[in-house]
Parts: C-alpha cells; structure tokens; sequence
C-alpha cells in the first residue's frame, strides 16, 4: 500500500535555466486552506480578545517564597496582567515614549517581561528583546543599532554602575563556566556570580546615551545606580515607581495594522554583527494561525486548561511563539525559578501538559533516564527492556502511543511521567535537530506524544512540525504548516538535487510568516530573499510521506587538495551517532588531503573507557593520553564505515577537548550552531599540529 503523504504539489519543478539551479515542485500540507486568523490584525488584539474571554483565568504564575523555600504557584489572572500593562504602557507615553519607538526588554521569564511586552503591543512600540548569550558587546550593539530609548530589564541585569572591572574578576568570569554552568543549554546559560558579568545595562554607558533616555528595573533601585544614571542625562525607575508615572493618565490606543513590525528579534549568524529580524503583526498572527490548524487537524487541541512552563528564553521567537499560543488559548503560563539545577523541580510544582525543549535539554533528561535503567539492577532493566520492546513494536504496527501497550505505561513507564509533572501530553522540541535516538526513546517511554519543529527567527519558528504517532517521521521535522509553501533549490556544487528521485537542495519559504527584512540592512535581505523566496541555507530531502529532513547546511562545504567537495555538516550528524562522545567539529581545506577533527568527548563514557583500560587521571588528563584519542578515533571510523563513507570523509586524526564548545569562547551561537571561522581560529594551532604529526 502506497504511504500517506502529508503534502500536495501546487506548483510544477523548473529545469536550471540562465545559471539558475534547477528548482523542484512547489508544495503545501494537505490541510491548507488558508488558516483562520479568527479577525486579529496583531497580538495586542489576540491579546485583549483572550482577556475579553477569560477576565479570570489564572494567566502568569510564579512559584511563592516562603521562609526562603518554593512553595506553590501563585497566579494572576488575564484581567490583572491586562490591567498592569495598561498601566505599563501609560507610563512609556507619559515619559515620552511615542508610536513606531523600539523598547529593549531585557532579563529573564518572568510576569514583567510579558507585561512589558503588552504594553508595546498596545501603543504599537516595537519590542526588542536583548540578551547577553549573544557577546559582550551584543547589548550596547542592539540598544544603538535599533536605537531603544527605553529598556525594562531585570534587576540583575541592572547593577554595574559602581562596580569597577578588574583583571582579578576577569579571571574569576572566565573560570565561571568550567563550574558547571551549561548543564543543559547554551539557551539556558545562568551565571553564578552577577558582580562578575560583563554585559549589564549600565556597562553600556555612555556609548548607548545617545539613544537611551530612561531605565526601569523589574525591582527595585539603588541610590548609587540613580547617581550613576543621572550623570549621564538618562533617568531611572523602580517597577514601583514606573507604575505611577501614568497614574491619572490615559491614551488612546492606536490602530495597529497587521504590517507593523510587531518585533524587532537579534539574532546572530557565525560571523559579523548581530542582524535585527522585523517580524510583524502578521507574521506572528501567520503562524499562530497554521500551528493551531495543523494541530486540530491531527485531533490535538490547545484550551485554556493547558498549562505551560517558561524556561526558554522570551528572547528567542521559540518560547515568545509558544507563549502567544498560549495566550490566545486563555491558557496558563508558570514561570521557572531560573536555576536549571532546579527545573525538574519545577515541572513537579506546576505539572505541565505541554513542554518545550531544545535537544540539550532532551539529551540530559534521556541520559539522566538511561543512567538509572543501567543502575536499577538486571531485574528492574530486563523488564524496562521487555516493555520497551514490546510497547516499540505495536507503535511500529502502527498502534497509537497511549494504545500500544497501557499495561507497560501503568507497571513500568509511569514514573518517567510522574517525573515530568504527570499530566504532560505533548513534547515539543525545536532550535536544533534531535537525534533519533533520542527522539525514539522519548516517543515510547514519555506516554506523551513526542515531535519535532523547525523554523528560524526570520521565518517566525514554526514552519515545520512533525505529526504525532506518525513513527515514520522519526528523524524529520515533519511537513510544513499549513499557509507555507516550500520548494527545495538543487545545490550542484554539493551534489544536491531537486530533480531526483529523493529531492534534495536548499530549502526555500514562502508564506505570511515569512519576516519583513533585516533591520537597516536591505543589502542582507536581499542576499536571502530571491523572487519571493526566503533562502534558508540548511539543505532538505523530503520524505515519501511528505515530511522533510534537514540533511545538511548549504555554507558548510570546502573542497579538499585532491579536488573532492566536502559537506561538513552532514558528516558532523553521522559521527555525532557515536554514543561516546557530545560534540563534533570536523575540520578540512584544500591545501589538505584528509579531515580531522576536535571531539568533545562524553565524560563518563571516557572515564568508564579509561577505568577498563587501566589509563589513570583526571578527565582533563585522560583526554591529552595518546591510547584515549586513538580508542576515540576507532569508534568514529567504525561509524563511518558502517555508514559507507567515501574515504576522502574519514578522519584521520582527533584532538579531545574536555570543555564543551560553548557561548563563552565564541565558538558557537546562542542556538547551538557552530561558527566555524571561530573554531578554526582557536583551534589553529591543535589543527597544525594534527596534519604535521599525521604526515610524518
């Protein structure tokens, strides 16, 4: 029987014509009539139509501090947050704030951040998001490029007034990450000494005076940091005090078109300054739209009795999507503690039934599973493996999750989801590609649905969603929602052909979610947009069942001496299928006959390796002996025989770094993409040393 194919063609392939490549049939998913918008021209009316339906629905939610302990959730309602950003939003005008202004947010998730964010939405100020993943000098860079005259930040990000940076402290900050602060992700990257960091709002003066005009603390502020302010003409404002600023005071509203630039979203690349993604209202609205139908169409609904946890960062287009999901819904949002030593804890105080996640954040809770399976004794991991083999099977006949064997979720699978809060259905994971293994794993013993998404900043992130209890799309990040049309372009250089019997190229998008340009950088936008079509540099190879699956990125390609073309991405996926280590760069050009590569290595796999082989020391120690890189470097060549590699793509020498690549030494971006010009850099001399010493 022919396999369902959840896409339908809208427009036939083009041949290669004028030196253009060659571009395969367009195609929609096979639920796209145009989704309804249900009459709302931006998010301040999807907004204030949920507060007119739920007035008293508990909306944001925080845990309460009593005696310095977590205590439950403490809520308040769409009518008070409504309330409160009125009154935010007043407060921006009566200060001088006026339509078309950009505001910087600035902090972690919290209730202020998404008040601050309605306020915008009401008097049609665009919201700029800042965040400090991106460098040091990120902040100061976005506050001028987009010219903020206002920026709401967190108290913590405050301080750095009377505080003088020391090379004492330099070295205190640098040393800050090797204490375990990346535990699950680079979006989640929290530092443990404040007075240390580098990328504070009062760091920035005086360069951002120029534009900045005022500062509200989500807290409170000091006398010392009024001081320091005024010195420089700008005002400062408790979150208390900001609130009376409009007291007395109202302004009309003004109309919001759907054109708007509803958000102006930084977003970095491997190299070069920030770029400023302009998404508009109805971009925003676009997607919320075709998330929402796409789901229905599978029998998933959304109401206002879900419930939502708030870790990743607002100031990605991820969580700021999913939270307008929500809040179109009249759903609940409860906000983490921001400690991610701490986020399990959370999820059992809150108990969500929806959960997004970044691969990091998956990665540890499947390796935190795996670990306690292979600690629980034969007995207990027997039976795991019993139930897991049977409850696979019956999903692979084709049996619906919570239908392939309930006796196994009751006996043996019910404590991984009571651990993640009891009520959870649905996992959503996005940003980057989840392995299989994982993603498998997490499918059968979660007894939730597990599925994967794609999109980018620029394409206001949902483009993609696999469907659930489809275990065909294992590995793919499913067909494309519902008012996006996609056509993948043939990459000849790469070998990637959209004409082929397997359609492979560059993945191309074209629809309402797409975003209105790059902020003051027309000659960029223009590099990506071409007749109507986003460019979205990663390379795709659609599925018989109309899913797609990101192979490769179309930027990561160098030819080697011998003339032979080398996509590195794509070997960094198959060598990352190697359970014993994190991480892979792959590294080559064309003065060179061969790859090599600097591996992060799993820490406990080495150490369990090393332990069995008599090779003493600390991990850092293990990864600088000789037999450690050589026992490393067999499991990378078995996989890549196992998987048919041309030799030319086998690696012939390795470097182990302990330390993860990570934000810090600029070695990849706040999304967990490797800048490679930044790797080759710091790594070029382990890189010189690898070719020598393998040519002797």
């Amino acid at each position: 029987m022919a396999q369902k194919s959840y896409i339908m063609e809208v427009e036939k392939a083009k041949e290669a014509k004028g030196g253009r490549p060659s571009v395969g049939p367009v195609y929609r998913n096979i639920h796209s009539k145009e989704p309804s918008a249900e009459g709302l021209d931006s998010c301040w009316d999807l907004f204030r139509t949920s507060v007119e339906r739920f007035p008293g629905n508990p909306m944001l939610g925080r845990r309460e501090i009593v005696d310095g302990k977590a205590g439950k959730y403490v809520w308040q309602t769409y009518k008070e947050i409504y309330d409160l950003a009125i009154k935010v939003g007043n407060a921006l005008r009566s200060s001088g704030v006026e339509e078309g202004a950009k505001c910087g947010i600035f902090g972690i998730n919290c209730p202020q951040w998404v008040i601050s964010m309605e306020a915008c939405n009401a008097h049609a100020f665009s919201c700029v998001p800042l965040y400090d993943t991106l460098g040091f000098g990120a902040v100061e860079f976005i506050i001028c490029h987009a010219e903020i005259s206002v920026v709401l930040a967190e108290e913590k990000k405050i301080p750095e007034c009377y505080w003088k940076r020391s090379p004492s402290v330099d070295k205190s900050y640098n040393s800050a990450k090797l204490e375990g602060f990346w535990e699950i992700s680079p979006f989640l990257y929290v530092k443990k000494v404040l007075s240390t960091l580098s990328f504070q709002v009062l760091k920035t003066l005086p360069n951002t005076a120029k534009c900045l005009k005022r500062i509200v603390s989500f807290g409170k502020v000091t006398p010392e940091q009024r001081e320091e302010v005024e010195k420089f003409g700008l005002a400062i404002n408790s979150w208390a005090e900001f609130l009376q600023l409009g007291d007395g005071k109202q302004f009309d509203l003004p109309v919001k078109k759907k054109s708007d630039v509803c958000t102006i979203m930084y977003t970095s690349g491997t190299t070069g300054d920030p770029k400023g993604v302009m998404l508009s209202n109805e971009s925003i609205i676009a997607v919320l739209s075709g998330l929402k139908h796409v789901l229905e169409s599978v029998d998933e609904h959304f109401d206002e009795t879900d419930v939502y946890l708030s870790y990743l960062p607002l100031a990605h287009i991820f969580d700021r999507v999913i939270e307008e999901l929500f809040i179109l819904h009249g759903a609940s949002i409860g906000y983490w503690r921001g400690d991610v030593k701490l986020l399990l804890e959370d999820i059992g105080a809150l108990k969500p039934t929806i959960f997004c996640a970044v691969p990091r954040v998956l990665d540890r809770i499947y390796a935190g599973l795996t670990q306690k399976i292979t600690s629980g004794g034969v007995l207990k991991k027997t039976l795991f493996n019993l139930a897991y083999g049977y409850k696979f099977h019956n999903m692979q006949k084709g049996n619906k999750h919570e239908q392939a064997s309930p006796i196994s979720d009751k006996i043996v699978f019910s404590q991984v989801k009571q651990g993640l809060g009891g009520r959870l259905r649905l996992i959503l994971s996005g940003a980057a590609p989840l392995s299989g293994q994982v993603e498998t794993f997490l499918r059968v013993v979660a007894c939730c649905h597990v599925v994967q998404g794609y999109g980018l900043t620029e394409t206001c992130a949902g483009s993609f969603v696999s469907v659930p209890n489809e275990l065909s799309m294992l590995g793919t990040v499913g067909p494309p929602v519902p008012n996006l049309e996609v056509c993948l372009e043939s990459v000849p250089e790469m070998g990637y052909d959209a004409l082929s019997k397997t359609p492979r190229g560059e993945v191309c998008l074209r629809g309402k979610t797409l975003f209105s340009g790059y902020y003051k950088r027309e000659d960029l936008t223009k590099e990506v947009f071409v007749d109507g079509w986003f460019h979205t540099g990663d390379i795709g190879e659609w599925q018989p069942n109309g899913s797609l699956k990101i192979i490769d990125r179309k930027k990561n390609i160098f030819k080697l001496s011998q003339g032979e073309y080398v996509a590195v991405e794509n070997l960094e996926n198959i060598y990352g299928l190697v359970s014993d280590i994190d991480s892979i760069w792959v590294y080559g050009n064309s003065f060179e006959s061969f790859l090599v590569a600097v591996v992060n290595p799993n820490k406990d796999a080495l150490e369990r390796w090393a332990e069995q082989n008599g090779v003493s020391g600390d991990f850092t120690s293990i990864c600088e002996d000789s037999r450690a890189k050589g026992y490393i470097l067999g499991e990378l060549t078995k996989i890549a025989k196992e998987k048919k590699l041309k030799g030319f793509e086998i690696i012939k020498a390795v470097h182990l770094d302990p330390v993860l690549f990570d934000i810090e030494r600029d070695l990849i971006t706040p999304t967990y993409k490797k800048k490679r010009p930044q790797l080759l850099k710091y790594y070029q001399n382990v890189v010189d040393k690898m070719y020598k010493s393998t040519k002797q």
